[in-house]
């Protein structure tokens, strides 16, 4: 008699995997690290804002007195120092700086680096400028001498048209004046901290027809008058004058 194959034992039926939520349902289940990360967000946004205000606060430099100034670099002498470990370098600048109109000034500064050496050098000049009467706006008015140290100079003015005869820390300082004709001439020493000096000594020294006459308790025709000019002449070239 044929025996009967035992039947084969049913697999059990696996449990149904539960449905996933599709992404956009999920992202809510993750509100707390979003939640953290929007607050991290939030602060760098912030820093972000508050880079911005520093950086438009601070805006381009400006002269106080609201005026175009002409800046002349003259010389930049480097300098170092030997300190345990190796030598320390630094810069010493000097300056001129002038309106360009009659007022000019120099300045001498000291730094580790050259940008601040020459903004310390520049604001030195700003506060030592003085006031030159020029003749016509274009030379001056007579010969000087000046000399500091070891550095003498001479200043000559010169007719329409002779331009600036100067050289090195001279032109610089008569360029920044707002002269444009002049004879120069410098004996002695080359250093250009002496030169600038002697040349501002000269033109301290240098006087206006307006003030002699007012020195003298004169009028300014009076005084043209008498180095033969015609009274009327006189008259017209005193009110010409400009200082």
């Amino acid at each position: 008699m044929a025996v009967e194959a035992p039947a084969a034992a049913e697999a059990p039926v696996a449990a149904e995997a539960p449905v996933e939520a599709p992404v956009e349902e999920r992202r809510p289940a993750r509100g707390g690290r979003g939640g953290r990360g929007g607050g991290g967000g939030g602060r760098d946004g912030n820093r972000g804002g508050g880079r911005g205000r520093r950086d438009g606060g601070r805006g381009p430099n400006r002269d106080d007195g609201g005026e175009e100034l002409i800046e002349k670099l003259v010389h930049i002498n480097r300098v170092s120092k030997t300190v345990k470990g190796g030598k320390r370098f630094g810069f010493a600048a000097l300056v001129v700086v002038g309106d360009g109109k009659g007022r000019a000034g120099f300045g001498h500064g000291k730094a580790r680096e050259v940008p601040e050496a020459i903004s310390k050098a520049t604001a030195a000049a700003k506060k030592s400028m003085v006031r030159v009467p020029l003749r016509d706006g274009r030379t001056l008015h007579h010969d000087g001498d000046g000399h500091f140290g070891a550095g003498r100079v001479t200043l000559r003015s010169a007719p329409s048209g002779t331009g600036i005869i100067a050289g090195g820390p001279m032109r610089a300082v008569f360029e920044s004046l707002g002269v444009s004709d002049v004879v120069t001439k410098s004996v002695g020493t080359s250093n250009p901290y002496n030169m600038v000096r002697a040349t501002f000594e000269a033109l301290k020294e240098q006087t206006g027809p307006r003030s002699v006459a007012q020195r003298r308790g004169k009028k300014v025709s009076d005084l043209l008058g008498r180095s033969g000019m015609a009274s009327a002449e006189a008259e017209a070239v005193a009110e010409a004058i400009v200082e």
